[in-house]
């Protein structure tokens, strides 16, 4: 088992000295990978709604302050040597998709090799408007799209593509991503489609495991590996090609409305014999969320956890 941890992309700890102090801790401590948000604006008193919260609120402070996703891993990308980077998850229709390949490629070349490429479909409307994406309600479709152009582009000598949304001649596209064919890609989403677009397109899924809105319980997602395990064999794809890295938030409050406990709440062996049951699935990976307002509150959850959680699967 594998685990990662979430880096702060607003708020107080989203500035340079307490990044560097949170990100040289993780690598020290062991993690993985540390994983960053996508957002590039907030929209005042939005009308979509946010689909990983019971109240469907944003989650983000009032300022609706956020680093800039890709940027802020490049930043890391110098400040670290073994720990992966990650995007949890990339909007792919948000940006250019030559232009985006290129930065990627550009992390994962000065980062010696240690880029994970999240993606997701996005779920803000009105941000897509105002960076004047393609159309919102053809996201998925975009994302695919686009997801083939940062493959062609990764992969091939003289790359060339004509699609729906995109098109381009043959051009030169250097320099390549130090992982042959481009860095892994890990598709979000709980959705069917996500888990088709996994095995068509990635290299894992990446759901929310312990998303309050709707869990995905280790019994729901035995049954959704089946499924995608049967999307493989649509599309002759090898299964044992697909992990599974699921996000996994830390909670303080234990108890749910039904006046169970919550995933990954309560002391170190109830954490522990969480994600056994989530191991015993097929989760490969598990991304902690350890965040929090106060850096010595981040900090210690993360010694926490290393020592008395992380520790056991060594």
């Amino acid at each position: 088992m594998k685990f990662g941890f979430y880096l702060p992309t607003h708020g107080s700890l989203a500035t340079r000295e307490p990044l560097l102090k949170i990100a040289s801790h993780g690598e020290a401590l062991g993690f993985d990978s540390m994983v960053a948000g996508d957002h590039v604006i907030a929209p005042i008193d939005p009308k979509s709604q946010y689909p990983y919260s019971v109240t469907s609120e944003v989650p983000w402070d009032q300022d609706g302050e956020h680093l800039e996703m890709i940027s802020e891993l490049a930043f890391l990308a110098g400040a670290t040597e073994n720990t992966s980077l990650v995007t949890s998850v990339l909007i792919v229709p948000h940006r250019n998709p030559v232009l985006t390949a290129k930065m990627l490629s550009t992390i994962d070349v000065l980062s010696g090799g240690r880029l994970v490429v999240g993606v997701g479909v996005g779920w803000l409307e009105e941000e897509f408007q105002v960076l004047d994406t393609p159309p919102f309600n053809q996201r998925g479709k975009v994302t695919d799209e686009f997801i083939r152009i940062f493959k062609v582009l990764w992969a091939e000598e003289n790359p060339s593509f004509r699609g729906d949304y995109y098109s381009f001649p043959p051009l030169q596209f250097a320099p390549k991503p130090l992982q042959k064919d481009g860095p892994p890609i890990w598709v979000g989403g709980q959705s069917r489609a996500a888990i088709r677009r996994v095995v068509r397109l990635g290299n894992a899924w990446h759901p929310v495991g312990a998303n309050p809105a709707s869990p995905l319980e280790p019994k729901e997602l035995a049954i959704e590996v089946d499924y995608m395990h049967s999307v493989c064999e649509r599309y002759e794809r090898d299964p044992s090609e697909l992990s599974i890295a699921i996000k996994a938030p830390i909670y303080d409050v234990e108890v749910v409305g039904d006046g169970g406990r919550r995933r990954f709440s309560g002391d170190s062996d109830q954490i522990i014999e969480d994600i056994i049951e989530y191991e015993n699935t097929g989760v490969s990976h598990i991304i902690l969320d350890t965040r929090s307002s106060n850096l010595q509150q981040f900090i210690e959850k993360m010694d926490w956890l290393s020592e008395e959680v992380i520790e056991n699967f060594r």
